[in-house]
Formats: structure tokens, C-alpha cells, sequence
């Protein structure tokens, strides 16, 4: 999911919703046709958390969620990644399962994760590794035990790809601010199924 800038000089609001609503036609063709994207094999990574330890991690992020991390349908289930998910912004928007393996501490139920931020010095040798909020890192535990497995730092983890459910909505998209008649800034919010859009610059 990549922020889109439009610049236009001359042509005011006319020409931007031109483009605007072609733009808007093949997110929506592109959303419709992409695959479902399902990956049926575990991986190793690790994890850990950050922010308060029932938050939503932050409310910036380098994927431009901002406060809409803490809101339906985030609902603090973030998490910054590795360059190795965040693909220079192209991972923006995907979605993860994340479990860890202790048996004694460690729910059977992986926590579902967005990723809305980038985690560059957390594993600078190109490993995989998910820096959750408090919140997402503590759903990983067994009932009453969240704060134990926040105390164990680095955690051991497996996680795969799976496709976000937005129910109700196909494609979700936000004018950013300081958008003029001259200069357009979209954000791509939420796109169920595959999760990060990627779009072309005009």
C-alpha cells in the first residue's frame, strides 16, 4: 500500500478528478482481480513489542496510518517489520499470522497483524522479525499471561502471509492533507485480500 502524489499545474480541480477517477477505477479493477493471498507454510522470525503494553505500538509509522491504528478495523493488531517484509513501502498494508512456540506461555492461536510500520534496525542482517504493539504481542499469550510474555524480550516466532478481512468493504482510500488543486496525495487505507496496494505515481 504506497501513497500516491499527483501533481498537477494549470489544470485545476478538473483535470485532478479526471485522474483521480481513473486512478480510482484501477485500484478497484486491481483489487478485484488480485489473488487471494494465502501461505500455507510457517516461517521462523522473531518478535518484540513496543509502546505501552496494551497500545496500539504508535500512532506514526512510516506506512501513514497514523491514529487510525487504534480504530475499527486495526484495532491496535499492528506492527512494524524487517525491510525484508517492508519492501521499501510495497509491504505496507499486508497481513501476517505471528505465533510464538512455548507451549507453557504461548496461546495455539496466532495474532492476525497489519503492517503499518518499518522496523530498519531490528534485524539488519535480513532476518525476519515483527515488532508488534503491546497489544498484538500480548494476544500471542495464554489467558492471564500477557504480561509474563511481554517480559521475555526477543520472542522465537513463526509466522505466513494471510489475506485481511475488512468485512463490508473492498477498497478504502484517504485524501491525504495539504492536497491542493495543484498536488493530489492519496493513501490507500484498507484492501481486503491482498492488503498492500501498490500504485503508480502520475
Amino acid at each position: 500500500m504506497n501513497s500516491t502524489m499527483l501533481p498537477h499545474h494549470g489544470f485545476g480541480w478538473f483535470f485532478s478528478s479526471c485522474i483521480l477517477l481513473v486512478l480510482l477505477k484501477g485500484l478497484v479493477v486491481s483489487a478485484q482481480v488480485q489473488h487471494r493471498v494465502t501461505d500455507l507454510h510457517w516461517n521462523p522470525a522473531t518478535a518484540t513489542w513496543y509502546g505501552n503494553p496494551e497500545g496500539d505500538g504508535s500512532d506514526g509509522g512510516a506506512c501513514g496510518y497514523g491514529s487510525l491504528v487504534d480504530v475499527r478495523p486495526l484495532r491496535a493488531r499492528v506492527g512494524a517489520v524487517s525491510p525484508i517484509l517492508f519492501k521499501n513501502g510495497e509491504g505496507c498494508g499486508a497481513c501476517f499470522k505471528v505465533r510464538c512456540l512455548d507451549k507453557s506461555i504461548c496461546s495455539r492461536r496466532a495474532v492476525t497483524i497489519i503492517v503499518t510500520d518499518e522496523c530498519p534496525g531490528c534485524a539488519s542482517d535480513g532476518r525476519t522479525h515483527f515488532d508488534l504493539s503491546g497489544a498484538a504481542f500480548g494476544r500471542m499469550a495464554v489467558a492471564g499471561e500477557n504480561g509474563q510474555l511481554r517480559n521475555r524480550g526477543v520472542l522465537p516466532v513463526i509466522y505466513r502471509r494471510t489475506p485481511c478481512k475488512y468485512p463490508g468493504k473492498s477498497i478504502s482510500f484517504r485524501v491525504n492533507e495539504g492536497s491542493t488543486e495543484f498536488w493530489l496525495s492519496l493513501l490507500v487505507e484498507f484492501e481486503d485480500g491482498d492488503g498492500d496496494v501498490g500504485v503508480n505515481a502520475y
